[in-house]
């Protein structure tokens, strides 16, 4: 039998192996032959799998039995470990009862993430041996790492840290996946290290049972290798993180091209510079200290220009901190090098050091040579300014190392036909394959804009559009997820409403993502108010969730920097390559957090008259759910009073 005829027995077999839970669904199978004929023809394959496809199974199932290794690219660690706790093992004990693979020899599969996902044995043996957790309880303060997050706060003391070390000392894996209790802020930073700072195995005390390399041991020996897509792209870059593999598939690649962007640029803040002359001045005394001066002096110079765009020569004063920032980098690192610590412990402070301080360096020597077809800007909060160096182009950095040497099935439920050509394949490179999804959209609900809106620049509109958010909401007796495109409007909304209602009206920033989603998921009565990162991956089937209200068309901002560059740089077809696409992509997202399910029902308001009236609305309805269209509010009025 051929590789898709195998993989839809298999997959009829999980089907069948899963019960009551187990839906036959004719995208299913699409998607499954599909991926297995590129698996086995070596043609790139993208598939537009709608909410509810089940397109985990089908790109899974063929890697199973494809007889190569597979590495699996998904967008969050949380998916990475549902594949390998949920589905994999799933499979796993069907393949070898069923032999369907070669031999009836069984796959193996690993989960590999980043080095700082790993508690690091070696800090976990110094603090053990310095009584750290004491300091911290004390101080409140730390001198440690970073990765962004700064170190443990007041709340993070003895009994805190007392509790990770213990755990670290039984872990199985080291994974912070596997922490079942909530950590206080930045704990977990001080007892991981970046790959900039390790210094390998070879030269680390604790070394030989280090829980980052044990999981790349594993994933050497796995026919299935899942990874996030940030470790997949630092791979593709030269970072070798990855065993040998021929096939490859990106999960919700949709987001992949601002992942390849992030990875592929470089970043430099006041932060790392202090943090990393704390690193030093653990090893020599002072010499941190001006590290510590630079990032005030770039963050100064930084908070001038946030949100803006530099020019490739300049501003002169910022090259200027750059240049002395190097200067200092390099002192730091000599200082380093010479230094003699005594003992194991404080030779592994030092190696973390000169890692810390190379990197950066390194990082410094990019932002001043400013490669071409790059673009400088300064992002982060105007508190705490960051200077990015981010590429103008992802296809071009993907080609050569992902393109021309691999197979890679992409998918996502709003994949955007110009989402491949983005990423660098000509249009002969690959099949592109919508599946669709197997809800019945035109019976679930309404895609409902409100034409009677004032344009959205109007100053009659924020008070319209909270009429209207309130009328809604009362027909749908709350259970609403309404979603802005500014932080501006949602606390103008929610702070108008919140004695307006009769609904509980829970708001963005009044607790934690996860408690939020939690709250509002239990009660079905709830609103939710959010901005853009409430727009993916929130997943509310059910009755809790009946009306998703957008406030505006999700066009990205025209002055953000980065893009403004690619505008340019694309010329005359910027606006549906940049904008349009960008728009539709997350449109289709905010859209689709309504129906999760075949038994859900609802209505998608959209408060943006454009989306009736402006020339580009089909296309920018193209990836939206297939709900049934009305701009008559009477008529949504009426089918949420039936639900």
């Amino acid at each position: 039998m051929s590789l898709a005829e195998r993989s839809l027995a298999l997959l009829a077999a999980t089907i069948e192996a899963l019960g009551p839970a187990g839906e036959q669904r004719a995208g299913q199978e699409q998607m499954c032959a599909a991926t297995a004929e590129a698996f086995a023809g070596g043609r790139h394959l993208a598939v537009a799998a709608g909410t509810g496809t089940g397109k985990s199974l089908a790109y899974l199932v063929p890697a199973v039995l494809s007889g190569q290794r597979v590495v699996v690219a998904t967008a969050t660690k949380a998916l990475q470990d549902q594949l390998a706790t949920k589905e994999l093992p799933f499979l796993a004990g069907l393949a070898a009862t069923r032999r369907l693979r070669p031999g009836g020899r069984p796959f193996r599969w690993a989960v590999l993430k980043g080095r700082s996902n790993y508690i690091c044995r070696q800090r976990v043996a110094e603090a053990s041996r310095t009584g750290l957790q004491l300091e911290l309880a004390a101080s409140g303060e730390s001198d440690g790492p970073h990765d962004g997050a700064g170190g443990p706060s007041a709340t993070a003391g003895a009994e805190d840290f007392a509790r990770l070390l213990a755990w670290a000392d039984r872990a199985a894996t080291g994974d912070r996946a596997d922490v079942d209790w909530e950590l206080p802020p930045g704990l977990w930073e001080r007892l991981s290290v970046s790959a900039a700072q390790c210094p390998g195995r070879t030269r680390c005390p604790a070394g030989g049972a280090c829980f980052a390399e044990a999981a790349r041991e594993r994933a050497d020996r796995a026919d299935i290798v899942v990874v996030n897509t940030h470790l997949l792209v630092l791979a593709l870059l030269g970072t070798p993180l990855l065993p040998p593999h021929d096939l490859v598939v990106i999960d919700e690649a949709h987001q992949f091209e601002d992942t390849v962007t992030a990875v592929a640029g470089v970043s430099l803040g006041e932060r790392g510079l202090r943090n990393a002359g704390q690193e030093v001045n653990a090893v020599v005394a002072q010499s941190g200290a001006p590290l510590a001066n630079s990032g005030r002096r770039i963050a100064e110079i930084l908070r001038e220009h946030h949100g803006k765009r530099l020019p490739s020569d300049g501003p002169h004063e910022l090259v200027e901190a750059l240049t002395l920032a190097s200067a200092r980098l390099e002192a730091a690192g000599a200082a380093l090098r010479a230094a003699q610590p005594d003992g194991d412990d404080a030779e592994a402070q030092r190696l973390r050091a000169l890692g810390e301080v190379s990197a950066l360096r390194e990082s410094v020597a990019e932002l001043l040579g400013r490669p071409e077809g790059t673009v400088a800007f300064v992002a982060g909060t105007s508190s705490a300014p960051e200077l990015r160096l981010a590429p103008l182009e992802a296809g071009g950095l993907l080609r050569e190392p992902l393109f021309e040497a691999r197979t890679v099935v992409m998918t996502s439920a709003t994949l955007g036909a110009a989402t491949p050509a983005a990423l660098g394949l000509e249009v002969d490179d690959y099949r592109y394959l919508d599946v669709g999804s197997p809800f019945d959209y035109r019976s679930a609900g309404l895609l409902y804009c409100a034409v009677d809106l004032p344009p959205r620049n109007s100053p009659a509109f924020p008070p319209r559009a909270i009429d209207e958010l309130e009328s809604l909401i009362n027909a749908a007796k709350g259970r609403t997820l309404a979603l802005f495109t500014s932080h501006r409007m949602l606390e103008e909304a929610a702070g108008a409403l919140r004695s307006r209602l009769r609904w509980p009206l829970l708001r963005q920033g009044d607790y934690p993502p996860a408690r939020l989603l939690e709250r509002f998921a239990t009660d079905d009565a709830t609103c939710l108010f959010a901005t853009i990162g409430f727009w993916q991956g929130v997943d509310v089937p059910g009755p809790a969730l009946t009306l998703v209200t957008l406030d505006r068309l999700p066009f990205p901002r025209p002055d953000d920097p980065l893009l403004a560059a690619r505008r340019e740089h694309i010329g005359d077809d910027a606006f549906r390559l940049v904008d349009l696409r960008r728009a539709g992509i997350l449109l289709a997202q905010g859209t689709g957090r309504l129906i999760r399910s075949a038994a859900d029902r609802g209505v998608v308001a959209v408060l943006d008259p454009r989306l009736a009236t402006a020339r580009y609305r089909t296309a920018l309805l193209e990836e939206v759910p297939p709900l049934r269209r009305t701009t008559d509010r009477a008529v949504v009025l009426d089918f949420l009073a039936s639900l």
